[in-house]
C-alpha cells in the first residue's frame, strides 16, 4: 500500500522545506499500523529500512521517522540500535488505545478481543453496581439516569444509542467510588465503545437493553445492592448472547 500524500507547497512529497501538514502523518502512521495489523509485516519480523518505508509510503525520512516513534509509543514496534524495528507481539500491544482497536478494525473479531473485554467486565461490572448501590450520590444516580435515558430515546440510531451505551457503564463505574474502578473508567471506555457497538449492533431490538438499565437505575435508587449486581450479571449475559451473534456475523478471512 503506498500512501501518495502531496503537500500544497513544494519540496517532497510530505513537504519538505515548507511546512507539513498533520494530516500526512495521521495517514502515514495509520498506514503502517494497518499493514502491520493484517501480517504484511509479520509479528517477530523486522520492518523494512528506513528508505524501503519512504518508498513504500511516499514520504520523508522524518515522517517515517516520526510515525515508528508513535507505533512505539503504543506498542506495535520496538526499535533496535544498528538493527532495525521489529514488530511486537500482539500481546505487547495497547489495545486499550483508541487508535489501535481502529487500526486493528475488523480483525478485532478475529483476534477475540471483544470477548477479552467482555471477560473484564464480568469481573468488574457486578461489584462496582454493588459498590454504587451502597456509595452512588444524588448526583451520580442522576448522571446515569440521563444515560439511561438518552439510549432509551436512541431508538433506530445505533451510534446515539452506542454513546449513551457508554456513558452508563462509565458513569456506573465512577458511580462506585472505587478509586481502581473510577480509573478504569476512561482507561477502557475505548474497548468498551469498540465492544457495545458490535454487541449493539447485533442485537434484534435495543428493548431488552433499555429494560434491564433502568431496572439497574431503580436498584441505585432504591440502594438496593442485591437487584444492583443482578441487574448488571444480566446485561452482562444480554450483551455475551449479542456479542456471539456478532461473532458469527463476522467469520474469520479464509486461511486465518
Amino acid at each position: 500500500m503506498i500512501v501518495q500524500e502531496q503537500d500544497e507547497r513544494s519540496g517532497g512529497p510530505d513537504g519538505e522545506g515548507g511546512v507539513r501538514r498533520p494530516r500526512v502523518q495521521k495517514n502515514v502512521t495509520r498506514a503502517i499500523a494497518s499493514d502491520i495489523c493484517a501480517d504484511v509485516f509479520p509479528i517477530g519480523g523486522f520492518l523494512p529500512t528506513e528508505n524501503e518505508l519512504c518508498l513504500r509510503y511516499g514520504v520523508s525520512r522524518t515522517v517515517i521517522r516520526e510515525s515508528l516513534k508513535i507505533l512505539e509509543s503504543k506498542g506495535l514496534v520496538r526499535g533496535r540500535s544498528r538493527v532495525g524495528t521489529v514488530v511486537c507481539p500482539k500481546e505487547e500491544w495497547n489495545i486499550l488505545d483508541q487508535q489501535v482497536l481502529e487500526w486493528i478494525g475488523p480483525r478485532i473479531f478475529e483476534l477475540d478481543l471483544l470477548t477479552c473485554v467482555l471477560d473484564a467486565r464480568r469481573a468488574i461490572e457486578p461489584f462496582a453496581a454493588e459498590f454504587a448501590a451502597e456509595r452512588a450520590t444524588v448526583q451520580d444516580v442522576a448522571e446515569i439516569e440521563r444515560a439511561w435515558e438518552r439510549m432509551r430515546d436512541a431508538a433506530g440510531d445505533l451510534e446515539a444509542f452506542t454513546q449513551a451505551d457508554v456513558a452508563f457503564h462509565a458513569a456506573l463505574l465512577k458511580a462506585s467510588h472505587n478509586q481502581i474502578f473510577m480509573q478504569l473508567a476512561s482507561i477502557i471506555q475505548a474497548a468498551l465503545e469498540f465492544s457495545l457497538h458490535a454487541s449493539n449492533e447485533a442485537a434484534a431490538a435495543c428493548d431488552e437493553a433499555v429494560e434491564i438499565h433502568k431496572r439497574l437505575v431503580e436498584a441505585l435508587r432504591l440502594r438496593d445492592k442485591t437487584a444492583a449486581r443482578e441487574c448488571s450479571l444480566q446485561m452482562l449475559d444480554l450483551a455475551a448472547r449479542d456479542l456471539a451473534i456478532a461473532v458469527k456475523n463476522h467469520p474469520a478471512p479464509s486461511g486465518a
